[in-house]
């Protein structure tokens, strides 16, 4: 695996064959950015622009002074899972006003992860639900921020109506480490259900 946002050109490897598509979603401010930035291992691309008084009364900043730039379009970043297979990320825009953008980034994506902050767990609602409606199979991954409150799997499950299927990880979308390991265990979860085949 090539090492993350390196500043050489990264090529795929001659002897992949095959490259899978994963969604990186969230309502906004959750840290889509962050998680693709943390697992590509190309240096990634970004479409985030400097907030504007226009967001103003439409992004809520509250608990996020910090934040001075959204996502408008999408985050791209790939990363080698093994000598065969490539996956290929697309980051998903928070807020609804481009949602209108879903149809596009979404077609043929074999699974999404959706990140969910503990804090603001109702502003998950609308995109979880999206998800469903397009039948895309995903993976609530909470993303622990440092004042996240935690709660116990069953709990957050319910608070969130999931499925008993859908997995329920945890993350800093900050830390490599931690992001693979949500990546691999999504990855293991598709293959387990057969909606991924692991090319060795």
């Amino acid at each position: 695996m090539a090492s993350a946002n390196s500043a050489e050109p990264s090529y795929l490897p001659p002897t992949v064959q095959g490259a899978v598509k994963i969604l990186v979603t969230g309502p906004f401010g959750v840290g889509k950015t962050t998680l693709v930035g943390s697992l590509s291992e190309i240096s990634p691309l970004r479409t985030e622009e400097t907030m504007t008084a226009a967001g103003v009364g439409v992004d809520d900043l509250s608990g996020r002074p910090e934040k001075t730039t959204t996502t408008v379009a999408l985050d791209f970043g790939r990363i080698t899972l093994n000598s065969r297979l490539a996956l290929y990320l697309f980051g998903t825009p928070g807020q609804q006003r481009f949602w209108p953008l879903w149809e596009d980034l979404s077609r043929g994506a074999l699974g999404a992860i959706a990140l969910v902050d503990t804090r603001r767990i109702d502003e998950s609602f609308d995109v979880l639900g999206q998800l469903e409606e397009q039948g895309i199979p995903f993976a609530v991954a909470v993303n622990l921020f440092p004042d996240t409150p935690r709660y116990p799997e069953e709990e957050l499950r319910a608070a969130l109506d999931l499925l008993p299927e859908v997995p329920i990880l945890q993350c800093d979308a900050r830390n490599r480490r931690a992001a693979y390991d949500v990546l691999i265990d999504f990855v293991d979860h598709l293959h387990s259900t057969a909606v991924l085949e692991l090319a060795r």
